[in-house]
């Protein structure tokens, strides 16, 4: 059996450029990543497309990258904390580990679940769909056009401020962007928000959040494709698509990451979560359409 073509350098370029965009807005890297995949013919069944999977997991090490180098000081912080010699940064280190538990226990024991049962066309569009509504609904509770039963005092307006109560409230929504499409940021800074934080450290938040989280299932994913080609003799990813190109992905993405990061905190101070609504339902429209047509696949 031939040995499958490797990832071209541009291709690579490709899927680290949306990743590096998409992972930290909160309009699902997984949608666009489908989407780029299936234009560029790599999701196929077979050998090739486990690997882009696996390479589309392992990229976000880029994104991990970006932001680590834009939020520094307050990574610095946090490990003076852990050293003992700044409270608030230990206080920040151990909000961030409150809110990464709950996920990163659900995703042990259900990863290969997930993966069978939800990362298919449907539950993906729905998931785009129903997130562009719910963000939409959220940013019109933000304003005051509505009220909920939900406690909201003063307005939390730093990282540094926040409660443990806050940080598993966050960590309890990001479970459910587990759930493919969903997106991870989105969850996690509306998370945020309902639970009193300003839009600004909603988002900082995720970041850091993000930064451990991807770390973690970066890593899985890795161990999980090296082992099962180990167990199975199956090439593993770097042989199938090349060392080359995943390190030329994960490069792009912390540079796209990085610009896209720093843009978002501006704008959401500014301008809110509707855009991003509104673009997830197109999204899902145009995902619906490309699988229709046969343009893409998510088998």
């Amino acid at each position: 059996m031939s040995m499958p073509q490797h990832l071209e350098i541009w291709q690579a370029v490709v899927l680290g450029l949306v990743e590096g965009i998409t992972e930290y807005l909160p309009v699902s890297s997984t949608g666009h990543l489908i989407i780029a995949s299936g234009l560029m013919g790599l999701d196929e069944p077979g050998e090739r497309k486990k690997a882009v999977d696996a390479f589309n997991v392992i990229v976000q090490g880029g994104a991990i990258l970006a932001v680590v180098g834009l939020f520094w000081p307050t990574v610095l912080r946090m490990i003076r904390g852990l050293l003992g010699k700044d409270n608030a940064g230990f206080a920040l280190l151990v909000n961030v580990l409150i809110a990464f538990f709950p996920a990163a226990v659900v995703g042990f024991l259900l990863d290969d679940w997930i993966e069978s049962k939800l990362f298919h066309a449907g539950p993906v569009i729905f998931a785009l769909f129903a997130g562009g509504v719910f963000m939409l609904f959220l940013e019109q509770w933000r304003r005051g056009k509505f009220s909920m039963p939900v406690h909201r005092s003063r307005l939390t307006d730093s990282v540094f401020d926040m409660t443990p109560l806050q940080a598993l409230t966050v960590g309890l929504f990001q479970i459910i962007a587990m759930w493919p499409g969903t997106s991870r940021s989105m969850m996690t800074i509306t998370g945020g928000v309902i639970a009193g934080l300003k839009p600004k450290p909603a988002a900082e938040f995720s970041f850091l959040l993000g930064a451990l989280t991807l770390t973690a299932a970066s890593a899985y994913k890795l161990l999980k494709n090296v082992l099962h080609s180990h167990k199975t003799g199956e090439p593993n990813m770097f042989e199938v698509l090349g060392v080359l190109p995943v390190v030329v992905g994960m490069l792009v993405a912390a540079v796209s990451a990085f610009l896209a990061v720093k843009w978002l905190v501006g704008f959401l101070n500014k301008h809110g979560l509707s855009v991003f609504g509104w673009y997830r339902i197109v999204l899902a429209g145009v995902l619906l359409w490309l699988m229709w047509s046969g343009v893409v696949s998510l088998k």
